[in-house]
């Protein structure tokens, strides 16, 4: 029996159980929309992420300090590249400018009649900020008693903050100080790459008057500002180089090796290193997600076997007359296994599109750029197929082991 007219067959028994066959394909249909949205949710996700961090930080070299135990994350922020670090940081080939940055602790941030608790205030250089990263106003100047704000946290106050307006920060002590907003960026060279979306509202102020973390300089003998992390603006195109002459420092005689824990490994890292681990990361919750999306595949194998199953019973005698007629074993199975396949296709090329379009939606709630994932696409409609394929094996195997003349028997 050729293929085509083991084709016309099925389509005769799927068009005479248009309900049943329908059902069976939902199955499969809602695996495979599962697979392609997660799918492709998590390929815009890392698209979005990786474009950001690419575009804004192509030039950028992080500086900092990573304990050996889990539980010692706060020894991460611990201020230790010292004002000494910096100056020796700048004669460094390559780099371009250094930008130091600080924690300042208050306990709150207002703003008219609106109270804002426990907002991140970070203190840095005015260099921080390019024309290229001002939505509004204008960097603040050394000495100044002026706050840039990111526009999260412009958005963050019943009336959004703009260049002009008066801020009041209220410091550990209790004490206040009145500050002005004098401009609002969508972020700064010196920010550990992060994606837009994931930003959290910050007020950034000039160290000078504001960063009071200090300690005595093992290399000038002096006490010093010290900062718990530093970011050194590079030549793109010599990233590779500047990077080894850094990590040579810091290993080295720096202050900052000298005031870390023996465990603290001081590290430096370009913006690629971020984008590499990032994408590792995200493809691994991707695999994960999408891995616990393929059960809604076997469920829809399931439904296939169920109903070939109950096809084979059936079609007990059509399938005694077909052997009685000349058709052998083979021919039986592969109208059945054809059948089987043709159910998993159609709920592949279903799937497809509906995945595509919940997929588009997803990254319209989420605010992230759609983008396609093709090689999970091609997975999801081969493994479609497959399931067809596999789920029908057992029914075609049992339909081809049917006794022509018991099969003509059967009422």
């Amino acid at each position: 029996m050729d293929t085509g007219e083991s084709v016309r067959i099925t389509l005769r028994s799927i068009r005479a159980h248009k309900l049943r066959s329908a059902l069976t394909v939902v199955g499969v249909v809602i695996g495979i929309a599962s697979v392609i949205t997660f799918a492709t949710f998590g390929a815009s996700v890392e698209a979005e992420i990786v474009g950001d961090i690419e575009t804004s930080n192509a030039g950028n070299i992080y500086v900092f300090g990573t304990p050996s135990g889990d539980d010692d994350f706060d020894r991460t922020l611990q201020p230790v590249f010292t004002e000494h670090d910096i100056q020796q940081l700048e004669g460094i080939a390559g780099v371009e400018a250094v930008l130091p940055r600080g924690i300042v602790q208050t306990q709150s941030v207002r703003h008219g009649n609106q109270t804002l608790a426990r907002q991140q205030v970070t203190a840095t250089r005015p260099a921080s900020f390019t024309p290229g990263v001002l939505v509004e106003g204008r960097s603040f100047e050394t000495d100044e008693e002026a706050v840039v704000v990111n526009e999260r946290m412009a958005g963050s106050f019943s009336e959004n903050l703009t260049a002009g307006e008066r801020l009041t920060m209220t410091m550990p002590d209790g004490s206040e100080r009145n500050v002005t907003v004098v401009g609002v960026v969508n972020g700064t060279r010196g920010e550990v790459p992060v994606s837009e979306f994931a930003r959290q509202p910050r007020v950034y102020v000039p160290i000078d008057p504001f960063y009071e973390s200090v300690v005595e300089s093992p290399s000038a003998g002096v006490r010093q500002r010290a900062y718990p992390q530093v970011t050194l603006v590079v030549d793109p195109r010599e990233i590779p180089e500047t990077q080894s002459a850094i990590q040579t420092y810091l290993s080295g005689e720096s202050d900052a090796r000298s005031l870390s824990a023996d465990d603290t490994e001081l590290i430096a890292r370009s913006g690629n290193d971020f984008v590499e681990e990032i994408s590792d990361v995200i493809e691994r919750i991707t695999r994960f997600v999408t891995g616990i999306a393929v059960i809604a595949l076997v469920v829809g194998a399931i439904g296939i076997a169920n109903v070939m199953l109950v096809s084979v019973t059936e079609r007990t005698r059509e399938i005694g007359i077909m052997k009685a007629v000349g058709a052998r074993n083979r021919d039986v199975m592969q109208v059945f296994l054809v059948e089987a396949a043709l159910l998993g296709t159609i709920g592949s090329l279903l799937g497809v599109p509906l995945g595509l379009l919940v997929g588009y939606g997803a990254t319209r709630y989420a605010e992230v750029t759609f983008s396609l994932a093709p090689l999970w696409m091609a997975l999801a409609v081969g493994v479609g197929v497959l399931v067809g394929v596999v789920a029908g094996l057992y029914p075609a195997w049992r339909a081809a082991r049917v006794d022509p003349i018991d099969a003509l028997r059967h009422e």
